[in-house]
């Protein structure tokens, strides 16, 4: 038996490595601590190692066990919230997160992953409130702040969200994606007092490499807006070369991918009976395509209900076919994946508007769509090649998109998309509408008025006036979408392209 002591150095241990994202070494750890002594920390631990490596069935079944020995542990029941959350059972982690809120009303951790799941689910409001509730209680709350950050400037309130990040440098300045985030809200101008103050950070603060990857990319959206695009490049580079080391992606490995997604699409010919329970229009296309901007415009339309970008296709699509086979069944399989989307969507917008999911990489599943939801207008959203490439390698995705830290990954990425784009094209020729970036900028009316009439809808005339749509954008298109339609997003490779020969090399090869 462990003393109180031992525990606590265990605990300590344990924490650092944590933090440090060792957590295959934690896991293994805890696993063999919890066997001689069921301490609380120890299932906190092994619950956010798990999450960590986004093994979260396992984190589930830590949390069961811990709430079976103490179904009224608050941290437990804050945890075991976190891991459904993190798996799409949003129902469940609202009540665990309740359950835990009744308890200790004044949880700042709980307030803030209430924050979270809110503003998932787009009730911006009830997420900000939950976040001016942490905050009432503790102001100087990083995550909080960071959080309440992001929802402000989603809504497009660029002014609180400034402030906040400003608090929150001013208690952690080597916060750094802080830094990152006021960047994509500023214009910068020579001398300015933000900029001066992240070029002294790299040499005078001892900063992580994540820390310096928020920071560089900070640095060259301010040095491209001086029009310093040689510094501004050599610092999107330093930003991608730390994220490019600690990502395990692979292009071949890619390739692999994109093969059985067309092997599997041969499985599909089948056409199956289905009870569709919503109209849904899908956009797709290569992220930084202009798919925030066309669900901008859609938006605006009486009739339709923004969605943005969702997981509920992929997660549904990972673990319901590409993990198995079609058999005799797979109509069950399509009416139940078709189900278990719309109750998920339901639980954002439950009204009888179009409902539009605008997750780009959803252009992989173009042959799944037209199965489980036959009568969705699925809309392809292209752009110059270049500028594509390009707007994804100087924005911050981290794991998100692993492809867009190194040109040469890039390039050949864009390939394989290409590539699929053209066989879905291929095989569903009118179902699919192509909607030029350029053509939409150059001649937005007649552009909206026939992606209207594509996806059944009346002329609105708020379709021209996206600017004022008040929905939330939670992606890297947040301030440029909330802008009426200019030529600003045109040929923005263009001062770059003497930079950029080893993405054109692999493009063009």
């Amino acid at each position: 038996m462990l003393s109180d002591i031992q525990i606590k150095k265990k605990i300590d241990a344990l924490s650092i490595k944590l933090n440090l994202g060792n957590f295959q070494e934690v896991i293994s750890e805890t696993s063999l601590l919890l066997k001689k002594n069921k301490h609380q920390v120890f299932f906190n631990i092994l619950c956010l190692a798990y999450q960590g490596i986004k093994e979260f069935a396992k984190s589930e079944a830590v949390m069961n066990e811990a709430l079976k020995l103490n179904p009224n542990n608050p941290y437990f029941l804050n945890n075991m919230g976190t891991t459904q959350h993190k798996m799409g059972n949003f129902t469940a982690a609202e009540d665990y997160f309740l359950r835990g809120l009744k308890i200790v009303p004044n949880y700042i951790n709980v307030l803030n992953n209430l924050g979270n799941l809110k503003r998932d689910l787009d009730n911006t409001d009830e997420a900000i409130s939950y976040y001016k509730k942490s905050l009432s209680i503790n102001p100087n709350v990083i995550p909080t702040l960071l959080n309440i950050s992001i929802c402000y400037q989603s809504l497009g309130n660029y002014t609180d969200a400034k402030n906040h990040l400003k608090h929150l440098l001013e208690l952690d300045p080597n916060f750094t994606i802080a830094d990152r985030l006021l960047s994509s809200m500023k214009n910068y101008k020579k001398d300015d007092e933000h900029l001066l103050e992240m070029s002294k950070k790299i040499d005078k603060l001892k900063l992580s490499e994540i820390q310096l990857a928020n920071l560089f990319f900070a640095l060259g959206k301010a040095n491209e807006d001086l029009k310093d695009y040689n510094l501004s490049f050599n610092y999107y580079k330093r930003g991608n070369d730390i994220l490019k080391i600690n990502s395990t992606f692979n292009i071949d490995e890619e390739r692999k991918n994109f093969l059985k997604l067309k092997n599997f699409n041969y499985q599909l010919n089948k056409d199956f009976s289905l009870n569709e329970k919503r109209k849904i229009i899908f956009i797709v296309g290569m992220p930084r395509s202009g798919t925030s901007l066309v669900e901008q415009i859609l938006s605006s339309h009486n009739d339709v209900y923004g969605g943005g970008e969702l997981t509920f296709l992929k997660n549904t699509i990972d673990s319901k076919f590409l993990k198995e086979k079609i058999n005799d069944n797979s109509n069950i399989i399509f009416q139940d994946s078709h189900n278990d989307y719309i109750n998920k969507i339901s639980l954002i917008n439950n009204s009888k508007k179009i409902f539009t999911d605008k997750t780009p990489l959803n252009f992989k599943y173009i042959g799944f769509i037209k199965k489980i939801f036959p009568s969705s207008k699925i809309i392809i959203c292209k752009r110059n090649k270049y500028d594509i490439c390009w707007s994804n390698y100087k924005n911050y995705f981290a794991e998100n998109l692993p492809f867009n830290n190194d040109l040469g990954d890039l390039g050949n990425y864009y390939k394989l998309y290409d590539d699929l784009i053209k066989f879905w094209e291929d095989a569903y020729q009118d179902e699919l509408y192509s909607m030029n970036y350029s053509q939409l900028i150059n001649s937005p009316e007649g552009e909206i008025k026939r992606l209207l009439e594509f996806c059944k809808l009346e002329w609105d005339p708020n379709c021209m006036q996206h600017e004022k749509n008040t929905k939330t954008i939670k992606t890297a298109s947040v301030t440029q979408a909330r802008k009426p339609i200019n030529k600003l997003g045109l040929n923005t490779s263009a001062p770059f392209m003497s930079f950029l020969g080893e993405l054109k090399e692999s493009i063009n090869n």
